[in-house]
């Protein structure tokens, strides 16, 4: 008996929970995102965008550890943190440039919340990333 889907590799994906699709499209898009900067010579911006998400969720896990952070900046962090995991967004990851800001909007939002908790110096020493796109950050929080 053949498949009931139009597409071989469609039987592969109908066994596999939907946020996992969900999520692979997501990543996959991404990347496509990040390779086309990169192919048009936006290197750099391609790089920071790259490690933007992940750098986010490092920093975001540091804090929420730390000691010195209060209780409720540990709850608007986890708040974001869910946030920028998540693959729901108000503008879809694939939509080139304006995608990844309403992440970063967030990630903004609470930064400037927990930096006047903790201050910037805490959240400086759980950046991992470059230096100015965590000024940019803060900048706009």
């Amino acid at each position: 008996m053949g498949s009931s889907l139009p597409y071989p590799w469609m039987d592969a994906l109908a066994g596999l929970p939907s946020w996992a699709v969900a999520l692979a499209v997501v990543l996959l898009v991404y990347a496509l995102l990040v390779a086309g900067l990169f192919v048009a010579g936006r290197r750099l911006l391609a790089r920071e965008l790259a490690l933007l998400v992940p750098n986010l969720v490092r920093l975001f896990r540091g804090l929420l550890a730390d000691p010195r952070v209060p209780l409720r900046a540990k709850i608007v962090l986890g708040l974001g943190l869910l946030w920028i995991a998540s693959p729901i967004d108000l503008i879809p990851e694939f939509v080139p440039i304006a995608g990844p800001l309403d992440d970063a909007i967030v990630a903004a939002l609470v930064l400037g919340y927990v930096s006047r908790a903790v201050g910037r110096d805490v959240v400086r020493e759980h950046w991992h990333g470059d230096p100015g796109v965590l000024a940019h950050l803060l900048r706009l929080a």
